[in-house]
């Protein structure tokens, strides 16, 4: 590779965070892929987000191409936003009680998304992940699960098998700490590979409660569901009287308003959300078909209870943005800034003769160095590692924030202008000159 010849931003103030935070935190991180590990170096500590852009301790500004891990879909501070949270929070903070906001919430929901007849909110993906899998092992009376090789759910302990997202990043697709029995339950096959699911199911079919799925696979990088996979899924479960869950963490209302399930046509018995639903707060939700919903206590037997669930401010930002979403040509707009970035990055692996391709579906994208092709986890042991860091930093130095790992998503918003992704282009086609 070539000498970088790329001027270099000041990160003092970050770095005297980072010492400090090392100190006080474990990782000197609250989550494992900020520290930036896979890449080298010290993490970004940022002072504020406007718009399309983050600007970090030091001053530095940056386009981003995280936004937050997905949730902010409009960009940062959105001001409608920023005005139903202001009303929100004069209101009060926390209740612990009903409120009508969160009904509205749930109807937009319930309204947008096909597979949804009732849903639960709670306060995290990981927790809807863990509620849709008590309720599938309720409803169905098994306990064996199915997952998919780098697909990642949340760190429930019967999901953190060949995980993906930051225990890619990290290196440790299995976490320490795991019962023995949770490993016994767990299934686990290559993500698009529909001939192993028809083989395990046919031999343990009848045990299985559950297909758990990212219908775009986004926390190993994107990589979209071949044609037939996700029907093949379908099928499968409704033969052997198994659930299908979708977990659209990621991919609901990015890839399209009603997400992935309308983007594809396939319905699921269980869909389970979060990121955007809530404008940048956090949040979750477990939705689906009204019998199974109707297993969730006080209605049924299958327990599950959150003190913040509901929350009045991750409620009043997730209205706000769902309204915004429902506007006219919102995906057509951010499908256009996709396509951008998708032939960017192909016409650059092609103009410097770089081995590469590019995996994207709506909004969501990831470029991956060194590979032909990426169709599942098996593909990315080939990829080139080093090259990824090298044109992480080099991009960081040209203003442009991409994620610090290459197993996770590019995200656009609909902040990114046409002058952001001009500049981005002329930064990427610098970097990539350093290669």
């Amino acid at each position: 590779m070539k000498t970088s010849t790329l001027s270099k931003r000041s990160h003092t103030k970050s770095e005297s965070l980072w010492e400090k935070a090392k100190r006080l935190i474990p990782g000197g991180v609250n989550s494992p892929v900020r520290s930036f590990k896979e890449v080298g170096g010290v993490p970004l500590f940022v002072e504020k987000g406007f718009g399309s852009k983050l600007y970090d301790a030091d001053g530095n500004a940056y386009i981003d191409y995280v936004m937050g891990w997905g949730p902010l879909i409009l960009g940062h501070a959105n001001p409608e936003v920023i005005e139903a949270l202001h009303k929100a929070f004069l209101k009060g903070s926390a209740f612990g009680a009903p409120t009508q906001q969160e009904v509205e919430l749930a109807r937009l929901l319930c309204e947008a998304v096909p597979s949804l007849e009732k849903v639960r909110l709670v306060n995290s993906g990981t927790e809807a992940a863990m509620t849709a899998l008590r309720l599938a092992r309720a409803c169905t009376k098994r306990e064996k699960v199915l997952k998919f090789q780098g697909c990642y759910h949340g760190h429930v302990d019967q999901m953190l098998v060949e995980a993906g997202s930051g225990a890619l990043t990290h290196s440790v697709p299995d976490s320490a700490g795991l019962p023995s029995g949770t490993l016994e339950t767990t299934r686990v096959v290559p993500y698009n590979d529909l001939s192993k699911v028809k083989a395990l199911f046919e031999k343990e079919g009848e045990t299985i409660a559950c297909i758990m799925v990212e219908p775009v696979a986004a926390n190993m990088g994107v990589i979209p569901p071949k044609p037939g996979f996700l029907e093949g899924l379908r099928d499968i479960t409704k033969a052997y009287g198994s659930l299908l869950i979708f977990d659209e963490v990621l991919t609901g209302f990015r890839l399209s308003k009603g997400g992935a399930q309308e983007k594809y046509g396939i319905t699921s018995d269980l869909t389970m959300l979060g990121k955007i639903i809530g404008g940048g707060l956090p949040i979750g939700a477990v939705g689906g078909r009204s019998d199974i919903m109707a297993l969730l206590s006080p209605e049924g037997p299958v327990y599950q209870a959150g003190t913040l669930s509901g929350n009045s401010l991750s409620v009043a930002a997730g209205v706000a943005t769902l309204n915004i979403l429902s506007r006219k040509n919102v995906y057509e707009t951010l499908e256009a800034k996709g396509i951008f970035l998708e032939n960017l990055f192909k016409g650059e692996f092609k103009r410097k003769g770089i081995p590469g391709c590019v995996n994207r579906a709506g909004s969501l994208l990831s470029p991956f160095f060194g590979l032909g092709k990426a169709e599942c986890f098996q593909n990315l042991k080939a990829m080139d590692k080093e090259m990824h860091k090298t044109f992480f930093h080099g991009s960081l130095e040209e203003g442009l924030y991409f994620p610090p790992s290459p197993f996770e998503a590019f995200f656009l918003s609909l902040s990114h202008s046409e002058e952001d992704l001009a500049r981005t282009g002329e930064g990427v086609r610098k970097v990539f000159d350093t290669l």
